[in-house]
């Protein structure tokens, strides 16, 4: 079979794993409504982190030669990966990809990563094409209890959705201030590298044009966040809890242009935060069929809120 990765691939019979790995942290200098984010040292520290985190999607290059092992390259075409992030990942940790052997046939298959001394960092599904059962977001997000009365986002209301706004991602392109790196940057400390990823060697894949990395649609689908946001009360400071990302018609090309759209599609809450559920969606332009969509669950933390506590007192709540 034809593959873009030289991956070191154990096969055990039950589970297919790759090499552990220490993934790099791109966001130290990120900024998002005029403040430092989470991946900031001080202001991780603050909310009782250890350090800047390591953005979830970073993770997701781990799994793509174990689903490129289990179902070709055609994954890279009509692919997914939904996950839980469970734990912080910071700089420096090593980290280890897992994914449940797909029988013939099967068209998805569980998920896990680990840190080097076991504690897990994210659980959910990898799947290909459309017959499948639900995803791990899919069956999360069934779930959800309705959240109580909100205070960070009770001006977001579920159905909220922007225009369609032009996106591309150029091979040397700075992705703005949320993500302050280019494509070419990425690629010089990608966990799992790949000649398809760049004009130098497009020339040996099935598409003959280089194609963007799966953890970097997460940033094609985040470039324009800003063009119309959704009105967060803030400032407040926030983190990736649930992220999805599939390709329904791909791949998506480096230098293409492309047109997204944004949904708020659920709101829910938790003892430290408050979501927001956003489904992103990807589209050629003039066309009307999503070629990729990306499911995110935005948390806001409640210390990060000004004034939180004061608010929720008097709205009767603890």
């Amino acid at each position: 079979m034809q593959t873009p990765f030289d991956t070191a691939i154990a096969d055990d019979g039950t589970t297919l794993s790759g090499p552990p790995r220490s993934p790099r942290q791109m966001l130290a200098s990120q900024s998002y409504d005029d403040h430092a984010s989470i991946h900031d040292d001080a202001t991780a520290q603050r909310l009782g982190f250890q350090g800047g985190t390591i953005e979830g999607p970073t993770h997701f290059s781990q799994f793509v030669p174990l689903c490129v092992a289990a179902w070709g390259t055609r994954w890279l075409e009509s692919g997914c990966l939904s996950a839980h992030y469970r734990n912080p990942c910071f700089e420096g940790e090593r980290v280890q990809a897992f994914m449940a052997k797909p029988a013939p046939g099967e068209s998805i298959a569980s998920i896990w990563m680990l840190r080097s001394d076991g504690v897990e960092i994210l659980r959910g599904t990898a799947s290909t094409g459309t017959d499948h059962g639900a995803t791990a977001l899919e069956q999360r997000i069934a779930t959800l209890p309705k959240p109580d009365r909100l205070i960070i986002l009770r001006d977001v209301t579920v159905g909220m959705r922007t225009r369609r706004i032009p996106v591309r991602m150029d091979a040397d392109q700075n992705m703005g201030a949320l993500y302050p790196f280019s494509l070419q940057d990425k690629l010089r400390v990608i966990t799992e590298s790949s000649p398809w990823y760049s004009a130098a060697g497009a020339g040996t894949s099935p598409w003959q044009r280089a194609i963007i990395p799966v953890e970097m649609l997460s940033v094609l689908c985040g470039y324009a966040k800003d063009t119309e946001p959704f009105p967060i009360r803030g400032p407040v400071i926030g983190l990736f809890a649930d992220q999805e990302i599939s390709v329904i018609d791909g791949p998506l090309y480096v230098g293409e242009p492309y047109e997204i759209d944004r949904e708020v599609v659920a709101l829910s809450g938790s003892k430290r935060t408050e979501s927001m559920w956003i489904r992103t969606r990807v589209f050629r332009p003039e066309e009307t069929a999503p070629i990729a969509t990306m499911l995110l669950n935005s948390a806001s933390f409640k210390d990060s809120f000004a004034g939180y506590t004061e608010e929720a007192a008097a709205l009767g709540r603890r």
